[in-house]
């Protein structure tokens, strides 16, 4: 029995981990950070305010691999234990009673924290950012992996850097400097909040400034080199932040807000509480805008300042409540600022996604923790539409205001939801609870009722169905359908479904068309230009049209079709798009790159420079978009060598767990070659340590 006493300790510490303590209440902290980047340290000083509301003798916070050096309770020493998960603190807490918690520690946080740009030659873009969810917080500040315990917190921020622009949670209550010449910015927060929504950044930024109509400072970030990009790139905010203030009917909730972009982040954006970070793959230019825009994400993050910040889910099994309710109120304002036909395609196409996934068996239940990403978000925004259908756009509002206004500041369950709208409106939700919520199999029929009833360019494409049923797909008047309707996203549609058999004339019609989603589809579906029914001079001369338009994945798309359908014009082509970069992961560059160094009548003695160029982009200075594309036409072109080779282990080690996978298997694929083998061996030796964890463990070597 003595033997099995550490693991009992070690289970009873694991499952304590991310449980709400209910017996304490943690109300305050003021968190004092000193950062140490060139050695991706940090130090930290917290000072918890806690009330306790049943007698205790213990109180814990969860610390991931810190060191405490200092631990007093109302200001005297105080027995507690460190397992590097958590930290315990000992003391008969009674009822009633109110503490002060400090603690004193140091740490180098594995996750959570990234520090990026410190350890290369390039000048000024060092960069450090967190992200909280999924990680937790507890890896650089000893907090609550549970998002049920809501504080009010404080920061502030040291550093000596040479432009410290500091961005976190609040508003800045002051800048000042200490006498040893670093910089202290602090940060106040008025209201309470779940610690995995903390964060801060620091870069070299500049800022757009906008006031709400309501009154609400919004700032901007972006990198000084891209200014020009500011407007595209924030294009709408205001009446976004405007539309979901009105629309949500409960004011935001918050001091202030911000808007910072970040290299290599994890995902497209992140709901910080008054600070979004988001990729700075979002970060364009004005022609890019229709390819690639921020819009969504921006009004997706922005509605989580309400939905996930001011009420948030008590657990997994409530996350419908986060992301079901963003994606919904990302979609109301993509249709006030771009249509209801746009809305209503949105939903369809996502309608069909969800149907392919019930269709094979793997449909999910929205309480169900483990869900997709596809069925919390589309899924739950799906059963948000159907339910303000069911009760009516004014018993939904009121009952969405309701619930806000009872549970702000808490942790909040389906059922709190259900509830308030079951009162607003007088339905009884149980049916709605188990068809949308409770079932896998999604209620298809439904959707498509909805959207039969509500938009008459997608009743075309159900019309169109029942045609089918009684007669082959070549007889049907396709003219007739595409002159029924002015809708883009209709007539994309037919292109795309249907190109192989479209009469000619209405081909050269919609490449007549100057609206470049249209024009786009074109590009995408009519890769063989040169063969069978495309043989006409027209169709070639039409589609070259295409590497004209303001859309860099059009031009790519147009790029690489006529390059392979023309080779007697390839040169012509490469000529006429060789100043294009394209997107941020430099869609157009890239490819044009890869075509120039097989194109063998191309270039001569400029190739040995375009290769250097494609090889460049493989290194850490650009983001995991331009790499892993650069890493792909390099493989397809046979052109890896020593220094993609280093660049590749790299990044089988890379905090980005998408790029960190590609590029593990595109190693494992390699090594499976012994000649490739050999090249991946010989460039190791150049590398550090750390740099070849995944390698030695493919090879099994010590």
């Amino acid at each position: 029995m003595r033997q099995c006493l550490p693991l009992i300790f070690v289970f009873f510490f694991c499952a304590i981990t991310a449980q709400h303590q209910d017996k304490v209440d943690f109300i305050r902290a003021d968190v004092s950070i000193e950062l140490i980047p060139q050695e991706k340290r940090l130090k930290g000083l917290v000072s918890y305010q806690l009330k306790i509301l049943a007698d205790v003798d213990s109180i814990f916070l969860d610390a991931k691999n810190m060191h405490f050096s200092k631990t007093l309770l109302n200001g005297n020493p105080i027995r507690s234990e460190n397992t590097q998960r958590i930290i315990k603190v000992y003391h008969q807490f009674k009822e009633g009673e109110q503490y002060e918690l400090l603690l004193q520690y140091d740490c180098t946080p594995k996750q959570t924290v990234y520090f990026l740009g410190w350890d290369d030659n390039v000048e000024g873009n060092e960069q450090l950012w967190t992200q909280g969810q999924g990680k937790y917080t507890s890896h650089w500040l000893p907090s609550f992996d549970d998002m049920e315990e809501k504080v009010e917190f404080d920061l502030s921020f040291k550093s000596n850097l040479n432009k410290p622009i500091i961005i976190a949670n609040g508003r800045i209550k002051e800048v000042k400097s200490d006498h040893k010449g670093s910089t202290i910015t602090s940060f106040d927060m008025k209201e309470p909040m779940s610690s995995y929504l903390l964060a801060f950044v620091i870069g070299d930024y500049k800022k757009q400034e906008l006031l709400s109509a309501s009154g609400v400072p919004i700032e901007n970030y972006y990198y000084p080199k891209d200014s020009l990009k500011a407007e595209p790139t924030y294009r709408y905010t205001k009446e976004i932040f405007d539309f979901l203030d009105k629309e949500i009917g409960f004011p935001y909730p918050w001091q202030n807000y911000k808007q910072v972009p970040v290299r290599d982040f994890l995902y497209a954006g992140m709901e910080n509480t008054t600070t979004t970070i988001f990729s700075d793959t979002y970060v364009i230019d004005s022609t890019a805008f229709v390819d690639k825009n921020y819009v969504n994400v921006n009004a997706h993050e922005l509605a989580h300042q309400w939905f996930g910040n001011l009420v948030t889910e008590k657990d997994g099994n409530h996350h419908w409540l986060h992301e079901g309710f963003a994606t919904y109120y990302a979609y109301l304002a993509e249709k006030e600022l771009f249509g209801n036909d746009y809305y209503y395609w949105k939903l369809y196409d996502t309608a069909v996604r969800l149907k392919s996934l019930s269709d094979k068996g793997e449909g999910e239940a929205l309480t169900n923790p483990k869900a997709s990403s596809l069925t919390f978000y589309e899924k739950g925004a799906w059963a948000l539409v159907m339910l303000k259908d069911l009760v009516g756009e004014e018993n939904f509002r009121n009952g969405v205001k309701q619930y806000l206004v009872k549970h702000q500041y808490k942790s909040v369950t389906i059922t709190d939801f259900l509830n308030e709208v079951e009162q607003a409106s007088g339905f009884d939700l149980s049916t709605f609870k188990s068809d949308w919520l409770e079932r896998t199999e999604l209620p298809f029929d439904k959707m498509k009722s909805f959207l039969r009833n509500t938009s008459s360019s997608v009743n075309l494409v159900f019309a169109m169905e029942d045609e089918f049923q009684s007669i082959q797909s070549d007889d049907l008047d396709y003219e007739r359908y595409w002159n029924k309707s002015e809708s883009v996203h209709f007539k994309k549609y037919l292109i795309k479904e249907y190109h192989r058999i479209l009469p000619e004339e209405l081909i050269f019609s919609a490449f007549e068309t100057d609206t470049i989603p249209v024009r786009q589809t074109l590009a995408e579906v009519l890769y063989r230009i040169s063969g069978a029914r495309a043989s006409s001079e027209g169709l070639k001369s039409r589609y070259e049209t295409l590497l004209e338009d303001d859309s860099y994945l059009t031009i790519e798309t147009a790029l690489i079709n006529l390059w392979s359908n023309f080779p007697e014009y390839r040169s012509v082509y490469l000529n006429r798009t060789k100043d294009i970069v394209g997107l941020p992961n430099k869609n157009v560059r890239l490819l044009w790159l890869t075509l120039a160094l097989v194109t063998p009548e191309y270039g001569g003695v400029e190739k040995t420079r375009w290769l250097n160029e494609l090889v460049k982009y493989t290194f850490s200075t650009y983001n995991p978009e331009v790499r892993q594309l650069a890493f792909q036409y390099l493989t397809n072109i046979n052109a890896m060598n020593a220094s993609v080779y280093r660049q590749l282990i790299k990044a089988t080690n890379h905090h980005s767990w998408q790029f960190r996978n590609f590029a593990r298997r595109l190693l494992d694929e390699k090594l499976e070659d012994d000649t490739s083998k050999m090249e991946i061996l010989n460039a190791a030796r150049e590398l550090k340590r750390d740099d070849l964890r995944y390698l030695k463990t493919k090879l099994n070597l010590p």
